[in-house]
Formats: structure tokens, C-alpha cells, sequence
């Protein structure tokens, strides 16, 4: 199977160039202006962007949490990927209590496989760091080919870690060449601060907000990173929030440090006011951490556009409002945490980004996929358009513009957190490895049609 797609604006992380692609056999083997059409499908892309395919780094699919499930597993939750422009995604295998971390790996591929419909790769959320789990991590590493341990400074009596086992695993991970995710909140904090508002009848969602306060995630991620820097270990800060946290982060790279900072479309483009919208609405926006004041929106724009945070993940986490969220209603702190931002992810960015004059495409690029691939051992096979790579590629029509709404996502999840915004640019085709998966408002590809990528080791990239 052979494809040319021309007319188009390719554009990867460090260039933007008209040129035709052709597609052999799901591999890009040659970029040059005017490719002979003959023998070939030829796709227009006539007035359109071609994107390498989205990399997010940050989804929770078919996971279990706070005694219900994420409403979208690896089928609805990788097809609403596709449509948003989005062809490989990492998920986070959850180790539970007692398990081994092969054990977790060996879970998540039966929750993948049969039902994947883009491409997907593996952290393991280490839940139980025992002394025999820490020593699996190299053969992890080897056999299974994931290379990045997500480690939880939160939630006090479940996941969180002391600073010894943290600074333990930065220490073994720099040893084998994996890297270390730390969700930074302290949670000796939050928990305390959440016995007091409960004990006091503070039960409405706003007062999760108020519990998890930026300055408990910026002490743990300044924390994180100077245990990071004794272990001589790199280090990746998921879901970034505050002005706090990634002024940490950004201090700590001009010290010449290879610590890494992500952030999310919600935390854009949402803040610490949905928490009071009406009746209970404001549970819609329970996630960890928490939305912010507007402010630090300014703040995290200006370290993206600057590059000083390097990623950015959707922290896919969909619960029914009815139902699941309403687990909550009576105790915020029962209110399952996350949000379903999968499909929005790259539109998001775009729009409010590229289209407002905040991020260059070039960024865009870097941010939504590139600097992914690089830093979770998956470039050059994804990542960028180039000789070689896989043939995942968006044609983005720049011109189209949508209203987001739950009532035309993919998702499997009765809300969108970005219900009613305008947004201008959507995919108007895409492509994982070659097959158009999808083709306007039609899903082409199948579920489980994706494949596990075994990430490579990790090693420090300037970004």
C-alpha cells in the first residue's frame, strides 16, 4: 500500500516546509516537491498543516480508582485520541498493592490489546515500593520495554512515597537508564488540611481546590527536583499547575539540570472558578492537582512558549458526572479525580496557542509530540515526518472551527470540561502508520489495530 499526500505545509518541531510525502508499506520514504502520483493514492491536503502524528504522554485508561473505573478503556478512549489528532498515547499501568511491577505491565497489555486503536506505549504507576519491586526496575526496563516509573508524593496511606524511597528510585533509575515521573503535591499537608475542612463541614467541591493549595505542589516539586539533583538522576514533573512549581522547574535547568515539566490543556484554559458553578457542578473539575487562580495560566503559557516546561499531556481521566463523580456528593474527597481532556488535548493548544499568538507551530509540534518522543525513547520512529519514521501524520485544516461540546465527542463520558468553547483548526484526516484511521467525522481504523512501542532508555535530551 503506497499513498502521496500533497499540497500540504509539513511542519515538524524544527521546520516548516511545502513538500509532498510518500507513504510505503506505513513508513515515510521520501519528502520532496511534486512526487509522481502515478501508482499511487494520492490525498490532497491542499490548505492544510501535515503534523506528525500526537504523542500524549499522560492517560489513565480502564483504571481503577477510588472504588469505580475511568469511564474510557483503551477502545473509546484510543479512537477519541484518533479523532483529535492523536496517534500514540502512554498509559499508566497501575502496580497495585502486593504486585509485582511485571505483574502491573502484564494487566495493562491485556486491557490494550484487541482494543488499542492508535499506538501506545507504558509508565508503570508504582503503587507499592517495596524492597524486591525496587529491584525490578532494570529487568523491567530490559524485558519490558518501558522506561519511565511514575512515583507519588500524594495521597497519604495509599500511593505516596517517603523522600528516602524517592531518592532510592532516582538513584536506581539513573543506573539503568529510566526516568522518574513524580506527581508533586505534599501530601502530609493536604492530608491534614482535608481532615480540617471535612471536620468542619466543608464538604462542597471548591474546598479540593483550597486542600491542595500551589503551595504544597511547589514545595514537592522543588523537593522532588533537589533529591533528583543528589541522586544525580533526571527528572519528569507530570501535570504542572502553578507559577510555584514551574518556576521550580525552570530554576533548576538554568543550574543545568535535566528536569522535565509538563502541563495540560485544562489547566490552560480552566481555573479555580468552575469549582462554584452551580449545584454540583463544580466536580466536573476534580482533578489532581487542582485547578489554579487565572494567573498562573499567564505563567504556564510563557514557560511553554519558552520551553521551560517541555510536554504536554491531556491526564486523560474520564468519570461519569452521573454516577461516578456523584460518589462525591456529600465529601469532596470522594469525588473521583480526573477529567476527560484526550480528544481536546491538541486543539486546545492550538487554538488558544498558535491562534492567539502564544506558541509558533514549530512549538506546537515540540510540545504535542516530538519532545515526547524523545524524552520516552519512542524518536525518531515517532514524533516527527521524516525518512523512515512511521507514517503518522494530521492533515489539520487550519480554517475549520468547531464548538466543543459532550454531545459530538468521542468520549465515553457524559461531559466535556471545555463544554461551549469556540475552537478554530481540526484534523481532516489521519494517519497511524500509513492506514487513514480517520477521514473527517468517520473512524476508519479498528480497535486493535494499535501496537505496543517498547521505549527505549532513557538518556538526557536538550529540549
Amino acid at each position: 500500500m503506497s499513498t502521496v499526500i500533497r499540497g500540504g505545509t509539513i511542519v515538524t518541531a524544527s521546520d516548516i516546509v511545502r513538500a509532498d510525502v510518500l507513504i510505503e508499506d506505513g513508513i515515510v520514504t521520501s519528502i520532496a516537491a511534486n512526487l509522481p502520483a502515478a501508482g499511487h493514492d494520492v490525498v490532497d491536503a491542499t490548505g492544510c498543516y501535515l503534523f506528525p502524528g500526537g504523542i500524549d504522554p499522560h492517560t489513565h485508561l480502564d483504571m481503577p480508582f477510588g472504588g469505580t473505573v475511568t469511564a474510557d478503556d483503551f477502545r473509546t478512549g484510543t479512537i477519541a485520541a484518533a479523532f483529535g489528532g492523536t496517534t500514540t498515547v502512554i498509559d499508566f499501568a497501575l502496580h497495585a498493592k502486593g504486585q509485582s511491577l511485571h505483574d502491573a505491565v502484564r494487566i495493562w497489555h491485556g486491557k490494550a490489546e484487541g482494543k488499542a486503536a492508535v499506538d501506545y506505549s507504558f509508565h508503570v504507576m508504582i503503587g507499592d515500593l517495596r524492597e524486591d519491586v525496587m529491584r525490578e526496575i532494570p529487568d523491567v526496563v530490559e524485558r519490558e520495554g518501558v522506561s519511565s516509573f511514575k512515583v507519588f508524593m500524594a495521597y497519604k496511606g495509599t500511593f505516596q512515597v517517603d523522600d528516602e524511597t524517592l531518592f532510592r528510585t532516582l538513584r536506581m533509575a539513573a543506573d539503568v537508564g529510566a526516568l522518574v515521573q513524580v506527581h508533586a503535591e505534599n501530601g502530609d499537608v493536604i492530608d491534614v488540611l482535608v481532615r480540617e475542612a471535612l471536620a468542619k463541614g466543608q464538604i462542597e467541591p471548591r474546598y479540593h481546590a483550597l486542600t491542595r493549595p500551589p503551595e504544597a505542589e511547589g514545595e514537592a516539586t522543588a523537593r522532588a527536583i533537589r533529591l533528583a539533583e543528589i541522586a544525580k538522576a533526571p527528572l519528569y514533573v507530570v501535570h504542572v499547575t502553578c507559577a510555584q512549581a514551574a518556576d521550580a522547574i525552570s530554576d533548576a535547568r538554568k543550574r543545568g539540570l535535566p528536569i522535565y515539566g509538563e502541563t495540560c490543556p485544562q489547566y490552560l484554559v480552566c481555573d479555580i472558578g468552575d469549582y462554584d458553578r452551580p449545584g454540583f457542578e463544580g466536580a466536573k473539575y476534580v482533578m489532581s492537582p487542582p485547578l489554579r487562580e487565572k494567573w498562573h495560566q499567564d505563567v504556564l503559557w510563557g514557560k511553554l512558549a519558552n520551553l521551560e516546561l517541555q510536554a504536554f499531556g491531556s491526564d486523560q481521566c474520564s468519570f461519569n458526572f452521573k454516577g461516578q463523580k456523584e460518589l462525591g456528593l456529600h465529601n469532596f474527597s470522594l469525588i473521583p479525580n480526573g477529567a476527560p481532556t484526550i480528544e481536546d488535548r491538541m486543539a486546545i493548544l492550538y487554538h488558544f496557542g498558535v491562534n492567539e499568538g502564544r506558541i509558533g507551530l514549530n512549538k506546537f509540534v515540540a510540545l504535542t509530540s516530538t519532545n515526547v518522543a524523545k524524552l520516552f525513547g519512542l524518536f525518531p520512529r515517532k514524533g516527527t515526518i521524516a525518512v523512515g519514521s512511521d507514517a503518522d501524520i494530521v492533515i489539520w485544516d487550519p480554517e475549520v472551527e468547531r464548538t466543543i461540546t459532550a454531545e459530538t465527542h468521542h468520549m465515553n463520558v457524559d461531559y466535556n470540561p471545555f463544554e461551549g468553547m469556540r475552537v478554530k483548526g481540526k484534523p481532516r484526516k489521519v494517519f497511524l502508520r500509513g492506514h487513514l484511521i480517520v477521514d473527517g467525522d468517520s473512524f476508519l481504523g479498528e480497535p486493535g489495530m494499535g501496537s505496543f512501542l517498547r521505549a527505549g532508555r532513557f538518556t538526557p535530551v536538550h529540549l
